[in-house]
């Protein structure tokens, strides 16, 4: 029962939603009061981008390669298959750069939370919240910047549909334009959550059961593991691909 309490102790501390120190191997470093170990991860995920980007990415170059070569892929990827099929050729590349963006940093969050010295900042809901409010402002802002207030609010009301049935159908519209972020919000964190909690628990079957549980449980955590990287991947690109459907769907009302 001890090793239980003190596994199910190790877990919690592991999956905290703001934890105020950053726990490396036999070292526990304090943060300030004004500072959390995510909002750490987050400094330090926008400083490795802008490495990434502002040194290694070479956009003069006239043949690609290396890192601008792998980088490019994606950034074709977005603007070719995620901006450009809902937002239409010109908006779609005007959003690229931002939507490139989202994509890089919500990657590079998933990713740091996979290795050991770092910690999941996705995992918590307040970061989560944050990047779905920004999807949010560009719905609203880019909506009403693309056709006017009036065709904002026009975009709420279905065309075709007796006006008794708009008293129904324009709350469900505009309860769906908080709802749409909110369910970005919850499918990341909540997905990168469970994937550590899981990963968490098989890794301290070991310590409860002892040397019989220790190999199978190693084995199925490596396994594990791996899937979290394709999961990591994933849940960049879903936040990404909806994000731009939800932006579209504002900035194109009429289709």
């Amino acid at each position: 029962m001890d090793k239980q309490k003190a596994v199910e102790a190790w877990v919690h501390h592991h999956t905290q939603v703001n934890p105020n120190e950053w726990s490396i191997p036999f070292v526990h470093i304090p943060l300030p009061a004004f500072l959390s170990l995510h909002g750490l991860m987050l400094i330090l995920c926008a400083a490795f981008l802008l490495i990434i980007f502002g040194k290694a990415y070479r956009k003069h170059d006239s043949v690609p390669s290396g890192v601008t070569n792998f980088l490019e892929l994606f950034v074709l990827f977005i603007r070719d298959e995620i901006c450009i099929p809902h937002m239409g050729k010109e908006d779609g590349r005007r959003m690229t750069p931002i939507f490139c963006s989202i994509l890089f940093f919500v990657l590079g969050l998933n990713l740091m939370g996979l290795i050991p010295l770092f910690s999941t900042a996705t995992a918590n809901p307040n970061v989560t919240f944050g990047m779905a409010t920004v999807t949010l402002l560009m719905m609203v802002v880019g909506g009403i910047y693309r056709n006017g207030f009036g065709g904002f609010v026009k975009s709420f009301v279905i065309s075709g549909v007796p006006w008794p049935v708009q008293f129904i159908l324009i709350p469900i519209e505009l309860a769906g334009l908080i709802i749409k972020p909110v369910a970005l919000m919850i499918r990341l964190f909540a997905n990168m959550l469970a994937g550590h909690i899981i990963l968490f628990s098989l890794l301290s079957l070991g310590v409860i059961y002892g040397s019989m549980a220790l190999l199978p449980s190693l084995a199925i955590s490596v396994a594990i593991y791996f899937l979290e990287i394709f999961v990591a991947f994933l849940q960049a690109y879903i936040f990404t691909l909806l994000s731009s459907m939800f932006v579209g769907t504002l900035l194109h009302p009429s289709h």
